[in-house]
């Protein structure tokens, strides 16, 4: 069984950023990237609002960057998908493509949390060409222009305030008659002027060509289907933390989210520590995620030292 000192779990802007802090530290991190090199940050086009690159980068080479700087410093990156842990003790063990056993002295959880989708296929042919998940994050694109937003909770709420700012018509899609929303997320679309509210409404097709989305079939409640103009598709019906490996040991919330110990990258086990999306419900940012890889590095080398054999 091989044995490392500090394996990372995860390939985004935590990973790579607790990759690039701990291989400075002279830690020798094991990362496996997973199903996803680079994380959710890939599925989008242009960054435009990552500190440093006042013209914008693209997503792939942000993160193309930061894996070959935590390569410089001595990180050893892996493909491969972690499949079962064992954390009751130290060292830990992790069995990862079902066949490769690890032993680790600590671990690092950035595995992220993917946004949850309808399952339409002409979603998933938009994807980046006009279809988000992340108003902050592509919002920007579609300034002075229509888009909708689907979802009735307090995310799509949010979402939908943050694009009226920007866009020239924002469509909340709400499947129901009434909002899950809080009043007071309730309150502030009901006064924005540029938010129509398409009650009793499903998303049937996403509607585009070679330039991207152009439309939005729906479906109402009373079935009528009408299509609506829009070149931006947000989707805001939440995120979903990849945790389910590590629920049988460390504490997370009711939606799955790991629970860390006040400005800590701490978990309830010591020696495992989290960083970005799969500990962040609020943010889910690349550079919240990328700040909270480097508490993490931080936290661990501290672990390491003062449990040194």
């Amino acid at each position: 069984m091989e044995k490392v000192r500090c394996l990372i779990i995860g390939g985004g802007p935590a990973g790579y950023t607790a990759a690039i802090y701990t291989a400075r530290a002279g830690v020798e991190p094991v990362l496996y990237e997973g199903m996803e090199p680079g994380g959710q940050l890939t599925t989008t086009t242009t960054v435009e609002n990552y500190p440093g690159f006042d013209k914008g980068i693209d997503a792939n080479m942000l993160m193309g960057t930061m894996r070959g700087q935590a390569e410089r410093f001595g990180t050893d990156i892996r493909r491969g998908v972690v499949t079962s842990a064992d954390l009751s003790s130290r060292p830990f063990r992790i069995v990862v493509d079902e066949k490769d056993e690890i032993s680790a002295d600590s671990i690092i959880i950035a595995t992220g949390a993917s946004a949850k989708y309808l399952g339409i296929p002409s979603e998933t042919e938009f994807h980046g060409r006009g279809v988000s998940a992340c108003a902050t994050c592509d919002g920007f694109f579609y300034r002075k222009k229509d888009v909708a937003v689907v979802g009735g909770g307090d995310t799509a709420c949010e979402e939908a305030s943050y694009l009226a700012n920007l866009c020239n018509k924002v469509y909340m899609i709400v499947r129901r008659d009434v909002f899950r929303a809080s009043k007071a997320m309730q309150d502030r679309v009901a006064s924005t002027k540029n938010i129509e509210i398409l009650w009793n409404c499903n998303t049937q097709e996403v509607l585009g060509d070679k330039s991207g989305v152009t439309g939005v079939r729906l479906l109402r409640k009373d079935g009528k289907v009408f299509d609506i103009k829009v070149d931006g598709f947000f989707l805001a019906i939440g995120h979903h933390p990849d945790s389910e490996l590590f629920g049988k040991w460390v504490e997370t919330d009711e939606k799955g989210y790991i629970i860390t110990k006040g400005k800590t990258s701490e978990t309830n086990v010591e020696g495992v520590f989290a960083a970005g999306d799969v500990q962040d419900s609020r943010y889910r940012q690349a550079v919240t995620a990328a700040g909270s890889g480097c508490q993490a590095a931080l936290d661990a080398e501290k672990f390491l030292i003062a449990h040194k054999n």
